[in-house]
């Protein structure tokens, strides 16, 4: 049975859920549940803090866990990423308040205040800057002006809160951070992983792509084909209409209405976009 780590909260949390729920894993009925346990799949979910999953899966406890990637670096644990999710995006940067400083190795000799003194500690040091790392749980954004560090280090996403305490990132991103899948390193992929591996990639990819058909005269069937090219190539279809067929195909969700428009001026008519759930490529 493929035992699956899912965070219990933060902001990845209710993604992971909705990612498993599509990928056809039992949700939990409410937030107290701690253990799921899902026979049909094979399968057990344990929602436990984001921070400790990597640690529980490069011990080997659990088989697979969902978690940030910056939370995955920071831990140091011995897991691999398998797959990006897509979800949870953010960037890990410096911030102080505005001129004090302009890249890393203005950092020589301050303190740096971090929720995540492990990624932190190994940046700075392949960048060759000697700094005091301060470690804190929670939110960093006070720690300058209570005097405890001259800058911080931090997810931001929009940066709102650091602006609202008077500072300002500078320098390059530390690192950029997504939630991610990952398993313990060497661990052997078990078939009940390998299987959560497929439907959790279709599910990526149903988010990616949509359905499109319509109707075109059979001397634009070529344009078209080059406009929707599909995966293996698109279903054609001949229509009751002599001279007409219907046309099938997988397209990017991303710039789906241009292929309409390129369509249209073909000459096509009854152009449909349609979602899809799931799917295997």
């Amino acid at each position: 049975m493929l035992r699956l780590a899912v965070p219990n909260k933060g902001v990845l949390s209710e993604a992971a859920q909705v990612i498993l729920k599509e990928a056809g894993y039992r949700p939990r009925k409410d937030s107290k549940e701690l253990v799921v346990v899902d026979p049909e799949n094979s399968c057990e979910l344990f929602f436990l803090r984001p921070r400790d999953i990597a640690v529980y899966v490069g011990e080997g406890t659990l088989d697979a866990g969902i978690t940030g990637r910056d939370m995955l670096i920071d831990s140091g644990a011995p897991a691999d990423e398998v797959v990006p999710l897509g979800f949870g995006r953010s960037t890990f940067r410096f911030a102080a308040p505005p001129g004090a400083f302009s890249n890393v190795k203005d950092l020589n000799g301050k303190r740096v205040a971090t929720a995540y003194a492990g990624l932190l500690t190994n940046y700075l040091e392949e960048q060759s800057v000697d700094a005091r790392v301060i470690k804190l749980d929670g939110a960093v954004e006070t720690a300058i002006r209570l005097g405890v560090a001259d800058a911080v280090a931090d997810v931001v996403e929009t940066g709102t809160t650091l602006r609202n305490v008077g500072l300002e990132v500078f320098g390059d991103p530390i690192t950029t951070s997504e939630a991610i899948l990952i398993k313990q390193v060497g661990a052997p992929e078990n078939n009940g992983f390998q299987q959560l591996i497929r439907r959790l990639q279709g599910v990526l990819a149903a988010r990616d792509y949509v359905m499109i058909d319509y109707d075109i005269r059979v001397e634009r069937i070529d344009e078209a084909i080059e406009v929707t090219p599909g995966m293996e190539g698109p279903t054609v279809s001949p229509l009751h209409r002599e001279g007409w067929v219907a046309v099938r195909a997988m397209i990017r969700r991303k710039g789906h209405q241009q292929v309409m428009d390129r369509l249209w001026d073909l000459g096509a008519k009854a152009i449909l976009i349609t979602d899809i759930y799931a799917c295997r490529l």
